[in-house]
């Protein structure tokens, strides 16, 4: 979906592991807080539940939270009503709460949007408008990734390292 076609008064989510934040996240963050002009939940996922989908080490929930929570305060400038909240699956927030209008997405998880949907429509909820954040490229012209800055190729703006 295209950006011109988010309509005004939209409460935004984006959720993920955010561990360690890099600048591929800060654009989804950054997609969520301008769209999002009635509201923006972050879900970020539990210990148990990143986990449970990440073979990396990830950050503790706390230690992440207050990273996401300083990160997005940075970032916005326009005063949004922000929630971080505990994901403790794949969909729950947004499939849950009939409140959110839109999703941020990255190209990689913007097909899920279809899945998400249909069951929002089981729910008798209102389909979500995607908001496709483009990839953010490290300086070797390779996406940013939270792997990669893990496996110390690359630091959190995408330079290289080795």
């Amino acid at each position: 979906m295209s950006l011109e076609t988010v309509e005004p008064g939209m409460k935004i989510a984006v959720a993920g592991t955010f561990g360690p934040v890099h600048d591929g996240h800060r654009q989804l963050f950054e997609h969520a807080l301008r769209f999002g002009d009635d509201g923006v939940v972050v879900g970020l996922t539990s210990d148990e539940f990143a986990t449970e989908t990440r073979s990396r080490s990830v950050p503790p929930y706390d230690e992440r939270r207050e990273t996401v929570s300083k990160v997005i305060g940075e970032l916005d400038d326009w005063d949004r009503a922000v929630t971080i909240r505990p994901l403790e699956s794949e969909y729950a927030i947004v499939r849950d709460e009939p409140s959110i209008d839109g999703l941020v997405v990255s190209p990689e998880t913007a097909p899920a949007l279809e899945e998400i949907n249909e069951r929002r429509r089981e729910r008798e909820f209102d389909p979500l408008t995607g908001i496709v954040a483009p990839y953010v490229l490290a300086e070797d012209g390779k996406r940013i990734s939270s792997t990669r800055v893990v496996a110390g190729e690359i630091d959190e703006r995408g330079r290289r390292l080795e």
